[in-house]
């Protein structure tokens, strides 16, 4: 019987390459369409840019909308990419620019430390700067920096315009409070609105509680202004603004240099004589 003897190849065995699971995180700062089309647009490039890749697994899409970058407390989906991170379910995150991931030198800089530290590197996709290679933090602090001093300036830009349009008496609000509407040039009074708010002030004044004044309209199935339910903090909100008493009070807050928002005028009073 013939004997076969198999010898085995002398080529080194090719390394495995790991695979990474990658996150992604967006982030604009208003609700306008342009910029909720600009998220979509980013949400959609990320999950094909990631799966498209046979070394990553898609790990998840953070996004936080219609908020600043100037400070990582008030951004939930960074806060949770970070726990998660923390938590080992992430290994690598891919971004569009550092000022989507932040406008704050100082957070930044944290932010980076902290994913390194867990091994966990950033790549920013328009400065193409990946935190895993850079040599050091000085790029990165630099780049960072002159991003926070754009934010500062446009700040200051929009500061400047709202105040010239107080002057002369241009100034529009962005938001109008139930029970008004815009006819192109002021606010006027909404006729169909006008008995709801004055019965949640009486309400108020014969010391109702603000959640039972809620109820009614919900059962009586009458919406809010965004068209939701109302809750015991929409009816607060109404009747501490100072809107229904025929005023109206601008620049209220104001941030300082580390971006900290700081009360200027607050008004807690409630008056019905003048509302709607």
């Amino acid at each position: 019987m013939k004997k076969i003897t198999k010898i085995s190849s002398n080529e080194p065995k090719q390394p495995t390459r790991k695979t990474l699971r990658v996150a992604a995180y967006c982030r604009v700062s208003t609700y306008t369409d342009a910029q909720l089309e600009s998220l979509k647009v980013q949400k959609r490039h990320y999950v094909n840019y990631i799966s498209s890749r046979e070394d990553w697994i898609f790990a998840g899409l953070y996004f936080d909308e219609g908020i600043t970058g100037t400070k990582k407390g008030k951004r939930p989906e960074l806060l949770r990419m970070i726990a998660d991170c923390e938590a080992g379910k992430i290994d690598f995150i891919v971004t569009k620019s550092i000022s989507h991931f932040a406008r704050n030198t100082a957070d930044c800089l944290e932010m980076v430390r902290k994913l390194l530290k867990l091994n966990i590197p950033v790549y920013f996709e328009k400065e193409n700067l990946n935190t895993h290679s850079m040599e050091s933090e000085l790029f990165l602090a630099i780049l960072s920096s002159m991003i926070e001093g754009e934010s500062t300036s446009i700040s200051e830009n929009s500061k400047w315009s709202i105040q010239k349009r107080f002057q002369n008496g241009t100034f529009k609000l962005s938001y109008l409070p139930y029970g008004y509407d815009w006819n192109g040039k002021q606010m006027i009074i909404n006729p169909e609105q006008t008995e709801i708010v004055r019965w949640i002030f009486s309400q108020v004044l014969s010391d109702k509680d603000t959640q039972a004044i809620a109820n009614e309209p919900n059962d009586k199935g009458i919406p809010t202004k965004k068209g939701g339910r109302w809750t015991a903090t929409t009816i607060r909100g109404m009747i501490t603004n100072e809107k229904y008493t025929g005023d109206v009070i601008f620049q209220k807050t104001y941030p300082d240099s580390q971006f900290n928002r700081h009360v200027l005028w607050t008004k807690r009073s409630v008056c019905a004589c003048r509302s709607p």
